[in-house]
């Protein structure tokens, strides 16, 4: 009877130990699982967190790039309108000083026959002078006023001449500086249209901006830098996503490995303690 009974009694503490000891190795199987992906995820948030930096990197020389072609843009905007200005107060500034150079060959035969009219009255007032003179001699009673004011008449006819005169030197003298005005305002204007060109690559006939011009390239060179500047944000956004969604399954990960650990652990403790 003794003997059933021990023999009953070991059986059942062997059964107990491999109880234990299977869940034991459950638990440890278990740990090394979680183990395992914590390392896995850990791994995945490195190299996530690696590609997260250069993004962010590559994302800032974008941004840069963006920033630079776009004050180009602005500059080169800028400077088109002021060529565009130039261009059309050049153009204003021709028509005008071409209307003042017809006014003045306008005004030269005008003059000229001025001073035709004040030669032939300063003639006559002179012959009216040397008549009156004459009959002054043969007739004491005419006054000696109007011979004063026929001399002085005739004075101022020839003064009038010789201003009329000055007058004429003048006009050919305006007419010269104009010509010389016109031609340089021609120079310019012609200067203000290559140099919108340059910008534009506009012609007369044709307003559309050339693809070769300074305008087209600076212009596509800030819409490209602005498209690889939205690609670069959408892949950044979209790895900033994925390592937050990295880190939050490493969390998990770690707080379940420490749950089996500490599982684990007890269950050591009881094994030993049993």
């Amino acid at each position: 009877m003794e003997t059933l009974a021990i023999k009953s009694t070991f059986r059942t503490r062997s059964g107990v130990t491999e109880q234990k000891k299977a869940e034991l190795d459950e638990l440890t199987i278990k740990v090394i699982d979680a183990q395992h992906n914590v390392a896995q995820f850990q791994a995945i948030v490195d190299s996530l967190t690696e590609k997260s930096t250069k993004i962010q990197g590559f994302l800032a020389t974008d941004e840069e790039i963006r920033s630079q072609t776009y004050n180009n843009k602005l500059l080169i905007e800028q400077m088109v309108q002021n060529a565009l200005d130039l261009k059309n107060n050049s153009q204003i500034a021709v028509t005008e000083m071409a209307k003042a150079t017809t006014n003045s060959k306008d005004l030269a035969p005008k003059i000229k026959v001025l001073i035709d009219k004040l030669i032939y009255v300063a003639e006559i007032i002179n012959k009216l002078s040397n008549i009156i003179i004459r009959k002054k001699a043969l007739n004491p009673l005419i006054s000696d006023d109007l011979i004063t004011m026929v001399g002085v008449a005739g004075k101022n006819a020839n003064d009038a001449v010789a201003l009329t005169l000055i007058a004429l030197k003048s006009t050919f003298a305006a007419q010269a500086s104009n010509r010389e005005t016109e031609m340089a305002m021609a120079l310019e204007l012609d200067q203000a249209k290559d140099f919108y060109h340059l910008l534009t690559g506009t012609t007369e006939t044709n307003n559309t901006v050339n693809k070769t011009s300074l305008t087209w390239y600076l212009d596509n060179a800030y819409t490209v830098a602005r498209g690889n500047y939205k690609q670069m944000e959408k892949a950044y956004k979209l790895i900033t996503k994925q390592l937050g969604d990295a880190n939050a399954d490493l969390n998990k990960a770690q707080v379940k490995l420490k749950s089996l650990q500490a599982g684990l652990a007890a269950a050591n403790a009881a094994a030993l303690a049993s």
